[in-house]
């Protein structure tokens, strides 16, 4: 790829940038995908009454799914403010809410001790866990794009992205432990509760390293030239980057979906329909998790040589694929062999995930750019990973078969081709100029 005239401007170390990204958004996601493996596992039967187990496992995702409609909400509202005020603070905040949230789940009566109350507080915790990460995603990607060389903005702004599996190497680490050494019955009345308790030990530490970086140097340089507008950035988004904002929303089909599929639905899957023990498929996750964590990087690095668009399209047709190998690998209910299905998904995942963070900064103009990855990023998410696990288990209860699933993965890397296809290559974009 040839090189930016882009200079460097931040006197704080991009490894601290990074590292302060990487630690936040593992954090944020840790809480995140906590819920929806305790969605998978547990919810069902904890927080609402009592029927037939995928229709508790329904009601149960359909909370999970009320994260993602507050996502957009979440994605506006900080994607204003730090178009206005900065990145920084913005993610100081949405950190702090999130921890919170995830703290106050873990302190949350069941539906046998408060009856009605106990999902109606639960889905209000999940709106503020949603509203955050909202926030979250678009400012820890952009401090880190906005940073360092850009001959490298693929490798450097795809570590935020890796904190996504890191978040969910500790959520189900700590949940397969948890299984390992209690029996269901204790797992189910206290032992689920230690893992969002444990986030707010996870959240100060991701405060204090948040605190120590400096705001985006491309940000105080693009806000000291700019003349006043009385334009909401949200709006000027709409209006100016409509098809940015739909490319951003395309390409997220078969990434977010295939995520939730390879991560999340496994275990209702391996544990409803294939009747094995919950810990099959969170082992099988955490392996694939900490290969995910390492190939994130190296799909990031690669685009930086060849381009945005030749690996992020190398994803969407490989999850299509092997969706259905997937199935077929998970189905012989041997352990090795689901392991390696997940991990060849998270593989492929990764060749989407690892250059999107960069992909998507490159769409928009720096007076809007917060808005912009954030409304693009966050809309893809209510019908694509928001609905997946409900959409999966609906369709596994109609057809009583995984493939169905790999169906619904395949059409999603169709739309995702055709977003990615049909817009221009942007890693050679100097971000100074949009």
């Amino acid at each position: 790829m040839a090189t930016s005239t882009e200079p460097t401007r931040t006197r704080t170390p991009i490894a601290r940038v990074v590292g302060a990204s990487l630690i936040g958004t593992t954090v944020e996601w840790y809480d995140f995908f906590l819920y929806g493996v305790a969605a998978s596992v547990v919810f069902g039967d904890l927080f609402f009454p009592k029927g037939e187990e995928l229709t508790g496992t329904l009601l149960s995702f359909a909370t999970f799914a009320v994260g993602f409609f507050a996502r957009p909400i979440g994605g506006v509202v900080f994607g204003h403010f730090g178009d206005r005020l900065g990145r920084k603070n913005l993610l100081v905040l949405s950190l702090l809410m999130m921890g919170l949230a995830t703290f106050a789940i873990g302190l949350l009566p069941t539906y046998a001790q408060v009856g009605a109350l106990a999902p109606i507080l639960l889905t209000v915790l999940r709106l503020i866990q949603g509203f955050a990460l909202g926030g979250e995603w678009g400012g820890a990607v952009l401090i880190v794009s906005e940073h360092g060389d850009p001959a490298r903005r693929g490798f450097w702004s795809s570590w935020p992205q890796a904190g996504a599996p890191a978040g969910q190497l500790i959520a189900n680490g700590v949940l397969a432990g948890l299984a390992a050494f209690q029996n269901d019955a204790a797992f189910d009345k206290w032992g689920w509760r230690i893992p969002f308790l444990l986030s707010a030990v996870l959240v100060l530490v991701g405060l204090w390293v948040r605190l120590r970086i400096e705001e985006s140097p491309l940000f105080k340089q693009a806000k000291a030239r700019q003349e006043p507008t009385d334009k909401l950035p949200f709006v000027e988004v709409i209006t100016k980057y409509p098809r940015e904002v739909l490319t951003a929303m395309g390409a997220r089909m078969a990434e977010n979906v295939s995520y939730y599929i390879f991560t999340i639905v496994i275990a209702t899957y391996a544990k409803e329909h294939l009747k094995l023990d919950k810990s099959f498929a969170l082992n099988a996750v955490l392996i694939g998790a900490a290969i995910h964590f390492c190939a994130i990087p190296l799909w990031g690095a690669l685009s930086d040589r060849i381009g945005r668009k030749p690996v992020y399209l190398f994803g969407a047709v490989g999850v299509g694929i092997w969706a259905f190998v997937f199935v077929a690998l998970v189905n012989t209910k041997n352990f090795a062999l689901a392991a390696l299905a997940v991990t060849v998904g998270l593989i492929l995942h990764g060749a989407m995930y690892g250059p999107q963070a960069s992909f998507f900064t490159e769409l928009f103009g720096t007076r809007v750019r917060y808005s912009g990855v954030s409304v693009g990023y966050q809309l893809a998410s209510i019908i694509a990973g928001g609905l997946a696990p409900f959409i999966a288990v609906a369709l596994l209860k109609a057809y009583d078969s995984g493939f169905a699933i790999s169906v619904y993965v395949a059409i999603c890397a169709v739309i995702s081709i055709v977003a990615v296809t049909s817009y221009a290559e942007t890693g050679r974009r100097d971000l100074t100029t949009l």
